[in-house]
């Protein structure tokens, strides 16, 4: 038997655009994307702060170094430019995996600049 755990998140990522004429995903700068071990095409969630929003989208790369992190499709319907939101992932592990498994998380300033990573919760 798995369990769905906790795999890695952004936290306090601010959202740089909304692009609501693109095909559906999240863009997210390929840095940030690197330190929290993120893959292109992933499934993540999407907790918008400031409206209360949660949504599941999928991962695009963005270019490394501009801190974006952009909305695109109908997930720019669910934050403006400047909404603070957490970008989470999960992974199906067994019971003895979770057990042992400590989640990078990746704290953000207001520029999407790395804070802090942490390798547990």
């Amino acid at each position: 038997m798995n369990i769905t755990m906790l795999y890695s998140k952004l936290h306090r990522a601010t959202v740089t655009d909304a692009n609501l004429n693109y095909v559906g995903s999240i863009t997210i700068d390929k840095e940030l994307i690197d330190s929290a071990k993120l893959r292109i095409g992933q499934k993540v969630d999407i907790v918008n702060i400031n409206n209360g929003e949660r949504f599941s989208t999928y991962v695009i790369e963005g270019k490394a170094g501009n801190r974006d992190i952009c909305l695109n499709g109908a997930a720019a319907r669910k934050a403006e430019v400047g909404d603070i939101i957490i970008i989470i992932a999960y992974a199906s592990m067994s019971f003895e995996e979770a057990d042992r498994f400590k989640p990078y998380i990746v704290l953000l300033d207001e520029k999407n600049n790395i804070d802090e990573i942490k390798d547990y919760v």
